[in-house]
């Protein structure tokens, strides 16, 4: 297994793009955080919006599939209990959410997954924020030293202990996303056990303790589909709060046998594509190209949300 030496060099196929879920028009005013009389001044405030988030993590939303947007309320007219966080602020308008902790009537709402692509950049910025912290909040609520129950702090975006004084931030995994192409027109792509066969998308997995980001690249590809690689180089990031995920993108290179051992575990179909068949494919679910052959069908690719599908639309549109 072989990995570039030394700082990776930048991608010709690095993201051109802010990946969907990265982008953001909020400025997150992170030194506001312990201004309470700033918090309850901005709660008061009629011009102030929050955004409700219900224990699932799901958004109330109007407007049709394709053109959604958030229902950002007015302060006093969000009376559900729960976690008070304040996202920041823009265009002179305070953000806060509310991680509601009982029952919320959300029949109808949506997930980040399913409207995240068509939000404006404010909307999914604020969004986001607002699910990975529910999402922590959630997972959380005790100290991990002495078990005590902590308290929130820093407007949502710490807890305290009460008991040891300890303070806890949320958590974020790194993971690695990789494409991997062989120099000459062809990438990788596969499947986990969860999906259907024909969806595919690129290799990923998460940062070990004591790992960089370049040898878990390397690592994941040799376990996932037993091949040695080279040229590993970032591409891009990109939030991914499900839970408490942070993507970072890479492409490398095939170096030496391509030929593809998968583990049957994590990956459980893979194979090399060309350009043209990659182009070919549409979003998943669509129809797309069936091998006679018995070869990996390739019927879906990653959501235009995901930097998974961003990590394959740029390198569609480089050149070997």
């Amino acid at each position: 297994m072989t990995a570039s030496a030394g700082r990776p060099s930048p991608d010709p196929w690095a993201v051109p793009d802010t990946p969907l879920l990265a982008r953001s028009a909020h400025a997150r005013l992170a030194e506001r955080r312990a201004d309470q009389q700033f918090l309850d001044e901005g709660w008061a405030a009629s011009s102030s919006r929050v955004l409700l988030v219900s224990p699932s993590g799901t958004v109330a939303v109007t407007g049709g599939a394709d053109q959604p947007n958030l229902v950002l309320l007015p302060p006093h007219r969000v009376t559900h209990p729960g976690v008070r966080v304040f996202l920041g602020a823009a265009g002179g308008t305070l953000y806060f959410a509310l991680l509601a902790s009982a029952s919320v009537d959300d029949a109808g709402w949506r997930t980040l997954r399913e409207v995240g692509a068509h939000l404006t950049d404010l909307e999914v910025g604020l969004l986001t924020s607002a699910v990975a912290l529910q999402a922590w909040h959630r997972r959380h609520p005790r100290c991990p030293r002495c078990g005590a129950a902590t308290e929130v702090a820093q407007a949502g975006w710490t807890r305290l202990c009460p008991v040891d004084g300890s303070e806890h931030f949320p958590r974020t995994d790194p993971a690695v996303i990789m494409l991997v192409h062989d120099g000459a027109g062809h990438c990788i792509l596969a499947r986990g056990p969860d999906w259907k066969p024909g969806r595919m998308s690129v290799l990923a997995g998460f940062v070990e303790a004591g790992e960089s980001a370049e040898a878990a690249v390397a690592r994941e590809v040799r376990e996932e589909v037993g091949i040695a690689i080279r040229d590993i180089r970032y591409a891009g990031s990109q939030p991914h709060p499900f839970p408490a995920s942070l993507m970072l993108g890479f492409s490398a290179r095939l170096d030496g046998d391509p030929t593809l051992r998968i583990d049957g575990s994590e990956i459980v179909e893979a194979g090399w594509f060309s350009r043209a068949e990659v182009r070919r494919t549409a979003d998943w679910g669509a129809e797309g190209l069936a091998d006679p052959a018995g070869a990996p069908t390739l019927r879906g690719l990653p959501s235009t949300m995901s930097i998974a599908r961003q990590l394959i639309n740029s390198w569609l549109a480089a050149e070997d």
